[in-house]
């Protein structure tokens, strides 16, 4: 495979940063960015301790700050991976609607910004680039209590299909990658979010009853999966010339996705 420059964004820590380290293990060369000036030093060193200094290049870049995105789009880069987020969980119903604002804000229009900037480039330039962006298995479908976050990956899912089509004539590619619900410490700060707003006092859903929801999902083994396996087939997807637009890992979520999908069309209410 031909050597690339891959620019990732949320690489302090997570998918994005054990995918940064294996990618410029395979000699690709990353620019691993993270969002707040605090993880720059710390991770700098952790590669200069793997003796990785050439390959990874450690960079801030906070999505919400113009100067940033301003400074990341003079980077050469043949890879955008659009990989950082967050996530707001609880109740749809009672959820404040400015934190569903903010969680569209960072999922999808913050990155659809620099995409915007860094595909626009690309075609000015003549240049084949690739952009991967990292959805979820909750891009394809919508479990109670998680509807918040699991709607800006469905708005992704769409804005990615769309870009898959207008940039197929210029020569660039678009992907999405689907985990599942990986331990990487992600979906457990999710999961505490709610509580810092739901009030047993003013809300309907009781603290208690959402706890156990959730406690009960990551007891599962579909709710902690050792996220080693994502990040070798990240390592693997997001330089590659060819493949699936969509990567749904592991397989039993892909099955379980398509029989959902299949079965909602016969969803009564």
């Amino acid at each position: 495979m031909e050597t690339k420059t891959i620019l990732i964004t949320g690489a302090g820590s997570g998918f994005g940063k054990g995918a940064a380290i294996g990618m410029a293990k395979n000699g690709h060369n990353i620019i691993a960015a993270v969002h707040v000036s605090s993880q720059v030093t710390p991770l700098r060193e952790e590669v200069a301790a793997l003796g990785l200094s050439d390959k990874i290049r450690v960079e801030r870049l906070d999505l919400t700050d113009q100067y940033d995105i301003k400074q990341a789009l003079k980077w050469n880069v043949d890879i955008l991976w659009n990989n950082a987020g967050m996530g707001e969980a609880g109740p749809v119903w009672e959820i404040p609607v400015d934190l569903v604002r903010k969680n569209f804000e960072v999922n999808v229009f913050l990155p659809l910004v620099l995409t915007q900037g860094v595909v626009q480039k690309w075609v000015g330039e003549g240049k084949k680039g690739k952009v991967v962006f990292t959805s979820s298995m909750g891009g394809l479908f919508t479990p109670a209590n998680w509807g918040t976050y699991v709607s800006s990956k469905h708005a992704l899912e769409s804005l990615a299909e769309a870009m898959q089509q207008e940039l197929e004539p210029y020569g660039i590619k678009v992907q999405t990658i689907n985990p599942g619900a990986y331990y990487t410490g992600y979906n457990e700060t999710m999961a505490d979010n709610p509580f810092r707003w739901l009030d047993d006092e003013v809300n309907f859903t009781k603290r208690a009853d959402l706890r156990k929801g959730f406690d009960d999902f990551f007891a599962t083994p579909e709710g902690k999966m050792d996220s080693k396996e994502m990040i070798d087939r990240m390592i693997e997807i997001v330089p590659s010339d060819e493949g699936k637009f969509r990567n749904v890992v592991p397989k039993t979520i892909e099955d379980m996705l398509k029989d959902h999908q299949l079965k909602a069309w016969e969803n009564t209410i």
